[in-house]
């Protein structure tokens, strides 16, 4: 099936895009076109939802402005938002740290990935990259292998932490394996609590490592603020993988002055150490869970990448 020609394509684009356009509803009208049309149009387009597409060009909008100067308040209203809280939780899930701090990552861009290659470039200009399939829906997309493991670990721990929130204290820190121990140089794994713990603590070392900041201090096994702090650490791991493969740099190494010898660790063989242990206690905690009486049945718990990836693209197989 051929798509739709030049002239409507920009069409729906602008319809997307256009300042007022904030609602399906909205885009719709001003393409002449009903809202479920409309929708499948660009989905079908640019492998990529209307709705979806605007927020992303609008973070990126946001990110060159404030790379610029401008004050987070004043982007945050001007990007859509109700309030500068919300502005700077999108903001920070995206580009992984805070708005606050864009003026000096102004080096490392202000484009997010996209299924289609659209990007904002500047006040006046709407960059469309050449090469881009229109089967992805994101990063994680068939296609990019490590990017998709490094999602699902993420997502995966996040239902993970979400089921554990219906156990009582008891359970939750009831010593089911005495005595074991995944990695010789961290605590037991032998409750929720403490596998839940090093399944969310264990990027910030190397987040540390790579990055050049301190040694992160250890943190409370409640399971409140495991969940806040999983999403911090997640979106900052996730602007480091991605940087790390823009700039093709998978095979440099750090030196992590902190161990004794000092240890020299290729990219590449961090990122592949996390994942390795990270799948490892995921698929521990659900034996914990099962042990608790917790039904892991359900189709939020399923393990299964092909099932997780089938779910965020809306069932495309």
């Amino acid at each position: 099936m051929t798509g739709p020609g030049h002239d409507r394509i920009r069409q729906l684009l602008d319809a997307v895009l256009d300042d007022d356009n904030d609602t399906l509803a909205t885009m719709a009208e001003r393409a002449h076109s009903s809202a479920f049309h409309f929708g499948r149009q660009v989905s079908r387009y640019s492998g990529e939802a209307p709705l979806a597409m605007r927020r992303r060009v609008m973070l990126e909008r946001a990110a060159w402005y404030l790379q610029r100067g401008s004050r987070v308040t004043d982007v945050a209203f001007d990007s859509g938002y109700e309030s500068v809280e919300g502005f700077s939780r999108a903001f920070a899930r995206a580009f992984g740290h805070p708005p606050s701090t864009a003026p000096a990552r102004r080096d490392r861009g202000h484009w997010l990935p996209a299924p289609n290659g659209i990007h904002f470039h500047s006040p006046t200009v709407l960059y469309v990259a050449a090469g881009r399939g229109t089967d992805q829906y994101d990063e994680a997309a068939s296609g990019d292998i490590l990017a998709m493991m490094i999602r699902h670990d993420i997502d995966d721990t996040t239902a993970l932490l979400s089921a554990s929130a219906v156990l009582d204290d008891a359970d939750y820190r009831r010593i089911i394996f005495p005595g074991n121990k995944i990695l010789q140089w961290q605590g037991d794994d032998d409750s929720i609590a403490h596998v839940l713990t090093h399944l969310v603590t264990d990027k910030r070392p190397w987040l540390a490592c790579i990055e050049g900041g301190r040694a992160p201090e250890a943190v409370s096994d409640d399971l409140a603020g495991l969940t806040a702090l999983h999403h911090e650490v997640s979106a900052e791991w996730i602007a480091l993988t991605r940087d790390i493969d823009q700039r093709g740099a998978w095979s440099d190494r750090v030196i992590d002055a902190l161990c004794e010898p000092p240890e020299s660790f290729v990219l590449s063989q961090i990122v592949a150490h996390v994942l390795t242990f990270a799948a490892h206690r995921r698929q521990l905690v659900r034996m914990m869970l099962r042990d608790a009486g917790v039904d892991v049945t359900t189709p939020s718990l399923d393990p299964d990448p092909i099932m997780w990836h089938r779910n965020r693209s809306g069932g495309f197989r």
